[in-house]
C-alpha cells in the first residue's frame, strides 16, 4: 500500500468513511474489503463502513503501524500533499533515520558525498534495484534529507567501492548487497573487512588489492547472484564463495525476479559455471533449483558463514 491508501484506511477507521480515489480503486486490500469480505461499502463518491470486524481487523493489523509511520513522516517534515511513498519505502526511510541517528550510516554517508555518488547506486544500496528511485523525486529528496546530502549525481560510470574497515583485518568479504556494511559492529569485532562494489558493477575490481588477505564472496543465492560470482572469479581468481546459513524462500511467493534457468534439469545447475563450486555448494544450488527457491544474502549470519568455511577446511 502507498501512503494515500494507508491514510484513507485510517480515515475509514477514524471517521467511518473516506473519499474514493483512483489509488483505492487499484488497491488490492480495499478491493478485498469491498468485494470479498464486504466490510466496507461504496456510497456516493465515498467508501464507508460500520462493520465491527473491519474495526477489529484495523486495530489488530494496521493502527499501531500507521501511527508510527505518521509520527515519523510528521516529525521529519515529510507529510506533504504530494507524498506517495510505498509502505516499504517508509519502513526503509525509518530504518535509515535510525541508523543515521546511532551513527551506523555515517561512514557510508561520508563515502556517498566523497565519491559524488549517483541516484542509481544509492538506489541499489537501499532499495530493490538501481532503477527503483528513478523518477521518484519526493523519495530521493527524503533520502537526501535523512542522509544530510545536498546532491546525488546522475551519471552511471563510477569507479569506486564502499569499504567497511576494521582495526586489524583477518579477511575480506565482497558483498553483493550493502546490508552487512550497514551493521558494522560484528564484522569490526571479528576482523572482517567488507567491500561493496554494487551488484554486477564489478569492473572496478580489476584495480583492487586484497593485500594477501583471504577473500570471500557473500551472495544472494539466486541465478543473478551466482552469475556475478562467475564474473568476479575471472577478475579475482582466488576468491571463494561463502556457504549460506539462512532458510530458503519461494521465488514465486516472494515475487523474486531472478529466475533459475533449465529448471527441468537441476543437474545442469541453471547452466552456471560450477567448476569453482565444491560438493557442498553444488548440493545447495541443486536443491534450490529443484524447489524453485532462493536465499537472500542479508538473511544469512555473517559470522556463521565464515565459520563454515574454516570448519570445512
Amino acid at each position: 500500500m502507498n501512503w494515500v491508501a494507508l491514510k484513507s484506511l485510517n480515515e475509514l477507521y477514524r471517521d467511518k468513511q473516506t473519499k474514493i480515489k483512483e489509488t483505492l480503486i487499484k488497491d488490492s486490500l480495499f478491493q478485498h474489503l469491498l468485494n470479498d469480505t464486504q466490510e466496507i461499502k461504496e456510497g456516493y463518491k465515498i467508501y464507508y463502513s460500520d462493520d465491527e470486524e473491519f474495526f477489529e481487523m484495523y486495530e489488530e493489523e494496521h493502527l499501531e503501524k500507521f501511527n508510527q509511520y505518521y509520527d515519523f513522516l510528521e516529525h521529519n517534515k515529510l507529510l506533504k500533499p504530494q507524498t506517495r511513498f510505498e509502505e516499504a519505502d517508509i519502513i526503509e526511510l525509518m530504518d535509515m533515520k535510525r541508523r543515521m541517528d546511532n551513527g551506523q550510516l555515517l561512514p557510508i554517508r561520508d563515502q556517498i558525498i566523497k565519491n559524488e555518488d549517483t541516484v542509481r547506486n544509492v538506489s541499489s544500496m537501499f532499495f530493490k534495484n538501481e532503477k527503483y528511485l528513478l523518477g521518484k523525486k519526493s523519495l530521493i529528496d527524503a533520502i537526501k534529507q535523512i542522509l544530510q546530502i545536498e546532491e546525488l549525481a546522475n551519471d552511471k560510470d563510477q569507479q569506486y567501492m564502499y569499504k567497511l574497515l576494521c582495526e586489524k583485518a583477518n579477511l575480506i568479504i565482497l558483498c553483493e548487497n550493502l546490508d552487512f556494511l550497514k551493521r558494522p559492529s560484528l564484522p569490526q569485532k571479528y576482523g572482517y573487512e567488507l567491500w561493496y562494489a554494487g551488484g554486477k558493477n564489478i569492473d572496478k575490481l580489476k584495480f583492487t588489492d586484497n593485500r594477501g588477505l583471504p577473500i570471500y564472496y557473500s551472495a544472494d543465492w539466486d541465478y543473478d547472484g551466482l552469475l556475478i560470482f562467475n564474473m568476479i572469479k575471472k577478475i579475482i581468481p582466488n576468491i571463494k564463495l561463502l556457504y549460506p546459513t539462512a532458510n530458503p524462500k519461494s521465488i514465486v511467493k516472494s515475487e523474486h525476479k531472478s529466475l533459475w534457468a533449465d529448471m527441468d534439469n537441476p543437474e545442469n545447475y541453471s547452466n552456471l559455471d560450477i567448476k569453482d563450486l565444491d560438493t557442498k555448494h553444488k548440493t545447495i544450488l541443486k536443491k534450490l533449483i529443484e524447489n524453485n527457491q532462493w536465499i537472500t544474502e542479508e538473511d544469512n549470519n555473517l559470522k556463521e558463514m565464515v565459520s563454515l568455511v574454516f570448519n570445512s577446511n
